[in-house]
């Protein structure tokens, strides 16, 4: 059906980016231009030099237009898959035998998106699509003050008090050698080390 792009089953995100294909270079007349020659029977590999462009990106743009039509050139609004989609086209890559490029071009998913999930489906299972990942920032290094929790037994505190003074021990360290360091460049200035 030319001119429709087919419904995903997907939740919105913002971010811009269509099909995993490169669009930002390119604007649509030009995409239209070197689908169009290729279309006039032109050599892709001639114009993958021509425009410095991957041979992969002008066919990816033809299937795209043979599929959608117009559409398939313009820019989309990116979709995050979900997983009982990302579970489908798995299975047909994988069970089915289905080549990754048509899976690609007909579910409109990007090539290293499909890589990646058919590569943790391999390693963990269908399971692994399922599971949401942790989003924000990691956690701090241990170093660093812990959350303060209510419940503490005994031996978390005084690990707790021993890290603290452990710290707290390094800086005074830093600082009676910075005092020192001091005093021993007022000496060789001539000057009478201060007290404070």
């Amino acid at each position: 059906m030319p001119g429709k792009m087919s419904p995903m089953n997907c939740t919105p995100k913002v971010r811009q980016k269509t099909f995993g294909v490169l669009f930002m270079k390119y604007s649509y007349e030009q995409r239209l231009v070197i689908v169009q020659r290729v279309k006039q029977g032109e050599a892709i590999a001639h114009l993958s030099k021509e425009y410095h462009i991957n041979k992969t990106q002008i066919l990816a743009w033809v299937r795209m237009w043979d599929k959608y039509g117009r559409v398939g050139l313009e820019k989309q609004p990116h979709c995050r898959p979900t997983p009982a989609l990302k579970e489908k086209v798995v299975r047909l890559i994988l069970e089915k035998g289905v080549p990754l490029a048509l899976v690609r071009i007909e579910y409109c998913i990007g090539k290293t998106a499909l890589q990646r999930w058919v590569s943790m489906v391999r390693k963990d299972g269908y399971e692994s699509l399922h599971l949401k990942k942790k989003r924000g920032r990691p956690p701090k290094d241990p170093m660093a003050r812990p959350k303060k929790k209510e419940p503490q037994t005994e031996l978390e505190k005084l690990q707790a008090e021993n890290l603290r003074l452990r710290a707290e021990n390094a800086l005074l360290k830093k600082v009676k050698a910075l005092v020192e360091e001091q005093k021993a460049q007022a000496r060789l200035n001539g000057q009478k080390p201060s007290t404070n």
